[in-house]
């Protein structure tokens, strides 16, 4: 059997130190030692001075809109993203307003963000979808020009280097994802960074139901902070990033000869970056009939692949319909293949060789 991904995981010896000395010093929650290692670590990894280590990425979204004071405003956002990027502007009571994307890079089109700015936008929430950055300097033109904050979903980003810089440097605010499926996990978890030490204050009260102090409290706040089981994991993951890195650009490449003489396309990677981080495998088929023949195929060989991103979000049963055909096509087209930490090279060719034979029986 061969799942679409598997979590990375660390030598159990290493686990189990940390989950020792937990137990000796009987300190569980609320911004343990470990927990403050990891975000220190993670600050000098991704190359920010902010860090807040969250319980998932979602509520990184929700804590950082909150704290943003975007409540009534329109946020503009991408139809091509995981549902959580836009239940999150739901839930926080801001209006999604969805700029289409470029079909090339599966990320929001500037030109599109352009034509929806209204008196009512507040700020921009896009998605480097895949690990691909957003086309980063015209976002921040317009930004500029609009008085607008960025935010940027960077769920999948981890790693991947824009202009010589981690893609978590830009943007006024980052929410990024460690849930086990991700290339860094701390099984689950999350972060939020940001340039201003004010608004990292801010969501550091909202990040811990307002506390600021053992029965003082500052603001509205909810429950999103992690424990020291996760950032043990989290400690134990990150030494071997580089290797995870590596083994998933090798995959790539693996995959890219296997599948070179099939009639699909690969997402384009955003001109300027200098270093992708290869999180995932996305294949786009001629249409939706292919993809589903592929995908059964696969299913029979008990080999899994996903519909990622599926549906278009502007579809969303939540959200007012607006047109976004190019992120409804890639939608009805797109599939991620499996990859994941020392899949195998005999893995890839069969999985392969089961989509040659779909190509061929047309």
């Amino acid at each position: 059997m061969i799942f679409v991904t598997k979590p990375f995981l660390p030598e159990k010896e290493n686990y189990q130190k940390y989950v020792s000395e937990i137990f000796e010093r009987e300190y569980l929650t609320n911004n343990g030692p470990l927990v403050q290692e990891l975000e220190s670590q993670l600050k000098q990894f991704l190359e920010v001075e902010n860090l807040l280590y969250t319980s998932n990425g979602t509520i990184s979204i929700q804590i950082a809109l909150k704290a943003l004071n975007l409540s009534g405003f329109e946020v503009i956002t991408t139809p091509f993203s995981y549902v959580a990027t836009t239940s999150s502007i739901v839930w926080e009571n801001c209006i999604p307003v969805f700029a289409d994307i470029c079909p090339e890079t599966f990320n929001i089109s500037p030109d599109k963000i352009r034509e929806k700015i209204t008196p009512k936008t507040k700020a921009i929430l896009a998605t480097h979808v895949f690990g691909n950055p957003c086309d980063i300097d015209a976002i921040q033109a317009i930004a500029d020009e609009f008085n607008l904050i960025v935010i940027y979903d960077s769920a999948h980003a981890f790693g991947t280097e824009y202009k010589g810089k981690s893609v978590i440097t830009y943007g006024d605010v980052n929410s990024i994802s460690f849930h086990a499926t991700k290339l860094f996990h701390t099984i689950e978890g999350g972060a939020i960074t940001c340039k201003s030490s004010e608004m990292a204050e801010s969501m550091s009260l909202k990040r811990n139901f307002g506390h600021c102090g053992f029965d003082v409290f500052k603001g509205v706040g909810i429950n999103g902070k992690n424990s020291e089981f996760h950032a043990a994991m989290g400690l134990c993951n990150l030494p071997h990033i580089e290797e995870i890195l590596l083994d998933r650009k090798l995959t790539h490449q693996l995959y890219d000869l296997h599948l070179s003489e099939f009639p699909i396309k690969k997402q384009k990677i955003q001109t300027g970056t200098t270093r992708y981080n290869n999180s995932y495998y996305p294949i786009v088929l001629e249409n939706e009939s292919i993809l589903i023949k592929v995908k059964a195929e696969l299913e029979k060989h008990s080999i899994f692949s996903r519909r990622y991103f599926f549906p278009s979000l502007n579809n969303l049963d939540y959200v007012d319909y607006q047109s976004c055909e190019s992120s409804e096509e890639l939608s009805s087209k797109i599939l991620c293949l499996p990859i994941y930490y020392n899949i195998g090279e005999e893995n890839i060719k069969l999985i392969s060789e089961i989509i040659r034979n779909c190509f061929n029986e047309q």
